[in-house]
């Protein structure tokens, strides 16, 4: 949170992903480990209700408790959803969580590999593809591509989501290419573009100083809190 203050942060908004692997698979967890982890964001965002939000994590394998722990951490105040690698993001197991999305209105942000070339160990890794296909199947929730900047071949996911309206692009993740950030602007424009800076500040940090080069300060600022906002539910932060 310091180092969010030195770069301008004024809310984080966060996920914990069970115990990170400690007693269950990290991409699988159990619904033990996840109820761990969203209860410690929510004690978080309880201690700093300015300064932390939080993304509900569930894994669509355990349906039942995958709504029953939404429908707790949503209605404890939690402003989104978190799907990482447990399912594919076109599996008809999202449906539900969907739904529910919907109902409370808030975005489902997944992680994704740009351009899944093989099968990795201990996932079920999609990628920009396969959330279009989901995001096509609700277009009344808005989805966030996690992360542009993650590894891989973004050039093959821009493509991909560039005419789905309710798809945004998240700009968080260690890459800094030559090219990408033009390229996202290109592809998706600036109302569809969200600033993110993952597990480390710095690259993030490097990314928004580089817009501050390509862009103009309206534009800039929808990427850096004003798109955030909209597709956050009302009131989600203290200066929306």
């Amino acid at each position: 949170m310091r180092a969010g203050e030195r770069v301008g942060i004024t809310a984080h908004v966060a996920s914990v992903l069970g115990s990170w692997g400690l007693t269950s698979p990290i991409y699988f967890p159990s619904p033990v480990d996840i109820e761990y982890g969203n209860d410690c964001l929510l004690a978080l965002q309880r201690a700093h209700p300015t300064r932390i939000r939080g993304y509900c994590v569930v894994n669509p394998n355990f349906r039942d408790h995958a709504e029953a722990e939404l429908r707790r951490c949503l209605g404890e105040g939690m402003i989104g959803i978190k799907l990482a690698a447990s399912r594919r993001a076109n599996d008809p197991l999202l449906d539900p969580i969907c739904r529910i999305a919907a109902h409370y209105g808030v975005p489902v942000l997944h992680h994704i590999w740009q351009h899944r070339q093989r099968e990795y160990p201990g996932q079920e890794a999609s990628d920009a593809v396969e959330l279009a296909q989901l995001a096509r199947r609700h277009p009344d929730v808005n989805f966030v591509l996690a992360h542009i900047a993650g590894g891989g071949d973004w050039t093959y996911s821009l493509p991909a989501v560039r005419h789905i309206a309710n798809l945004f692009v998240d700009l968080s993740g260690s890459g800094v290419d030559g090219g990408m950030l033009e390229a996202c602007v290109e592809s998706v424009g600036v109302e569809r573009l969200l600033w993110g800076c993952d597990l480390t500040i710095d690259t993030g940090w490097a990314k928004l100083r580089y817009l501050e080069h390509i862009l103009p300060d309206s534009d800039l600022q929808l990427v850096r809190w004003r798109n955030a906002a909209r597709i956050f539910p009302p009131g989600a932060f203290e200066s929306d």
